[in-house]
């Protein structure tokens, strides 16, 4: 008879449930990880509406996560039982046209943990041996568990490659925050973050956002970025809300020339206008971003590693496992709420 271990599984649209499921057994290249902390993340709401990766359930949810190596694979030596890790959730066959020219996020067989198989909802996940990322010692499990989000933002940062000095424009006040600091880090100026919710708005201000710009207190967010550009417009603008409206304002902010870097996933259907005009005459450019993979990561754990990203100012709360559902639906309650991490290990909440 197999182990069994808890596990929250997302059983149908708008249902999960908490239940005893087999612990997963690991393949020969594989490794097995007790989980300590999952963050969660906009997908994971995506999935439980059903708008997302529906035709994968029943699924354990859960892909940014940290935990403890239990047990390795016979073929595994680069890491071992008792690593403090994280891995990488993006799965490749590393063999076709966009694997053997480093685009393995667009591989016909691409694959992510929690997202279409089985993820860390649970008190164990296995995971590849090669998509390992062994945690430092200064980092905690709730940091480890932020690896992700960051990585996913230095992706987008590199599409956009923003020139020292150039203004950046990020409209949106969640993983939008992160990408303001990394337009900060790359020396861009001004960096103007736009968002609904002053709580959130003031972070980024702290992590050194020059301007920031509240919906509900400014009129017309264009004319306002405009203003502040040298009514030029900005040389770049990320947009970080997935709305097709957003996305208008997005274009509309940026420059001729400049470059609108392409974050928030909108629905499949949604449709947006732009004019052939701007891309000929107006020389705009768009550049995409759907996660962070390879190099992203350590690259993710060296930032917060040496404090380049502080990510502690974005976590408020640790819940059971129990309370997945519940902290679902509190994170669309409560706006100032940011970062929740959900762990199999803890028998309450806790305010962080």
């Amino acid at each position: 008879m197999a182990q069994m271990m808890k596990a929250a599984v997302f059983e149908a649209i708008k249902k999960i449930v908490v239940k005893e499921v087999p612990i997963p057994v690991i393949g020969p290249d594989e490794v097995l990880i007790k989980v300590k902390y999952t963050g969660i993340c906009g997908t994971d709401w995506s999935i439980y509406n059903g708008w997302y990766s529906a035709e994968k359930l029943p699924m354990i949810g859960g892909h940014e996560f940290s935990g403890v190596i239990a047990e390795t694979g016979k073929e595994v030596t680069r890491v071992k039982t008792g690593d403090r890790v994280t891995a990488d959730i993006n799965m490749a066959c590393g063999t076709c046209f966009y694997c053997m020219n480093g685009a393995s996020l667009q591989c016909p067989n691409f694959t992510q943990l929690g997202i279409h198989t089985d993820g860390s909802y649970a008190e164990y996940i296995k995971a590849p041996a090669r998509l390992i990322h062994v945690l430092p010692d200064k980092l905690s499990f709730e940091e480890g568990a932020f690896i992700e989000p960051v990585s996913c933002c230095i992706h987008a940062s590199k599409a956009m490659n923003a020139k020292l000095a150039s203004s950046v424009a990020v409209i949106g006040c969640g993983l939008g925050v992160l990408h303001a600091r990394m337009a900060v880090l790359r020396a861009c100026a001004p960096v103007i973050v736009i968002g609904d919710n002053k709580k959130r708005l003031n972070i980024a201000k702290k992590m050194g956002a020059d301007f920031i710009l509240d919906v509900n207190e400014v009129a017309d967010p264009v004319a306002e970025v405009k203003k502040l550009t040298g009514g030029r417009g900005a040389d770049y603008v990320i947009e970080a809300v997935g709305k097709v409206k957003t996305y208008q304002q997005a274009w509309e902010m940026l420059r001729p020339g400049g470059t609108l870097s392409a974050f928030g996933i909108t629905g499949g259907d949604d449709v947006m206008e732009i004019r052939p005009f701007d891309f000929v005459l107006g020389e705009k450019k768009i550049t995409g971003s759907c996660a962070g993979a390879g190099p992203d990561w350590p690259e993710s754990i060296t930032l917060i590693e040496n404090g380049r990203i502080d990510p502690k100012p974005l976590f408020s709360m640790k819940v059971p496992l129990e309370d997945l559902e519940w902290a679902l639906h509190e994170l669309r309650r409560d706006p100032d709420l940011f970062k929740i991490f959900v762990s199999p290990e803890i028998t309450k909440r806790e305010i962080l």
